[in-house]
C-alpha cells in the first residue's frame, strides 16, 4: 500500500470517530415540554396586539392541559367579548366563576357581556359581586353605572358614575371623558340639561377628537334653543365621521330653524343617502319624510310670501 492511500484510510477512519464519539464536553439536547401557563402568557400576548382569534387557540390548548384554568377561561372571554360573540363569553366566565367563584375578572366581564346582550338586571348583580370583591376598581361602578342607565336608573346611574371618577387614575384621560360622557347623558335624560353640558365640555376638554361629546352637546344645544350651538358641534361631528347620517340630519333640522333651507335640504339629503348605504331602511324612509315636509312648508311659506 503507498504512502498516499495509506493516509487516505488514516483520514477516514479518523473522520469515522469523529462522526461516532461524542465529546466529553458536550451536553445532552433536554426537550422541553410546554405548560399551560406558557399557553396562557401566549394567549395573553396575542390579545395585546389585536389578534382575538389566535388567542383564543392558545387559550383552547392552555385548557386542553389544565381543565380547571380558571384565568383561561377568564382571559378567553374577553377575547371572545372582544369578537362580540357574548354567549360564548358568558359561558366562558361562568366556568371561571366555577372553578375560582374570587376571580373579579369574570364576573366583570360576564356583566360587561350581559350587558352589551340588553340583560341589564343580570349585569348590575354581576358588578354588584365584583365589587364585593374589589370595592377600589372604577370599572366595576363605571359599567354598573351602564347598565343602571340601560335599565332606566339613571339617578342610581349618576352615582355609580361619580365613584368611578374617584377611583380611576386621573392620567386616563380618554377614560376620564368616557366617564364624563355618559354621565352627562344620564342627566340629559333626567333633562338636567345644565349639567349635561358641564360633563360634556369636560369630555372635550379632555379628548378634543371625542366624536361622541361633540353629538350629546349638539343635542343639548338643540334642547336649549342653541341652534347656533346645535350647527357647530354636529359640523365637528362631520368633520371627524363625514359618513354620521344622523349628524347630518340633527345639523339640517339647526339649520332649517335657522332659516338656512336649502343648507337644511342638502344635509338630509346627504343623511338618507347614507342612511341607504348603511342598510338603515327606516332611518332612511323618516329621513325622506322630513326632508319632503320641511319642502312643503318652504313651499308653503314662499307663496304665504308672494301674496
Amino acid at each position: 500500500m503507498t504512502g498516499f492511500w495509506r493516509l487516505f484510510l488514516s483520514v477516514i477512519i479518523a473522520l469515522y470517530f469523529i462522526c461516532l464519539t461524542p465529546s466529553a464536553h458536550s451536553s445532552p439536547i433536554l426537550i422541553t415540554q410546554i405548560t399551560a401557563g406558557d399557553l396562557l402568557e401566549l394567549g395573553v400576548d396575542k390579545m395585546r396586539h389585536g389578534n382575538y382569534q389566535q388567542a383564543i387557540e392558545n387559550f383552547n390548548q392552555a385548557i386542553e392541559l389544565k381543565k380547571d384554568f380558571a384565568v383561561a377561561y377568564s382571559d378567553r372571554a374577553l377575547a371572545y367579548l372582544k369578537l362580540q360573540d357574548y354567549h360564548q363569553a358568558i359561558a366562558d366566565c361562568t366556568q371561571a366563576i366555577n372553578f375560582a367563584p374570587d376571580n373579579f375578572e369574570a364576573y366583570l366581564n360576564r356583566g360587561v357581556a350581559l350587558y352589551r346582550q340588553g340583560d341589564y338586571p343580570a349585569a348590575i348583580v354581576d358588578h354588584n359581586r365584583a365589587i364585593a370583591l374589589k370595592p377600589d376598581d372604577f370599572r366595576a361602578y363605571y359599567n354598573r353605572g351602564l347598565a343602571r342607565a340601560g335599565d332606566g336608573k339613571d339617578f342610581e346611574a349618576i352615582v355609580d358614575f361619580n365613584l368611578a371618577l374617584t377611583q380611576i387614575p386621573q392620567i386616563s384621560s380618554l377614560l376620564l371623558a368616557d366617564i364624563y360622557n355618559d354621565r352627562g347623558l344620564a342627566h340629559f335624560v333626567l333633562q338636567d340639561t345644565q349639567a349635561a353640558m358641564l360633563d360634556f365640555n369636560l369630555a372635550i376638554r379632555l379628548n378634543a377628537n371625542d366624536n361622541r361629546a361633540y353629538f350629546n352637546r349638539g343635542c343639548v344645544c338643540g334642547q336649549n334653543g342653541d341652534d347656533f350651538g346645535a350647527v357647530r358641534d354636529f359640523s365637528q361631528v362631520i368633520r371627524l365621521n363625514p359618513s354620521n347620517a344622523q349628524a347630518y340630519v340633527n345639523r339640517g333640522v339647526a339649520r332649517y330653524r335657522l332659516g338656512y333651507h336649502l343648507e337644511a335640504m342638502s344635509d338630509l339629503q346627504k343623511a338618507s343617502e347614507y342612511f341607504e348605504n348603511q342598510g338603515k331602511r327606516v332611518a332612511y324612509e323618516k329621513t325622506l319624510d322630513l326632508l319632503k315636509s320641511l319642502r312643503q312648508q318652504i313651499s308653503f311659506a314662499t307663496e304665504i310670501a308672494l301674496f
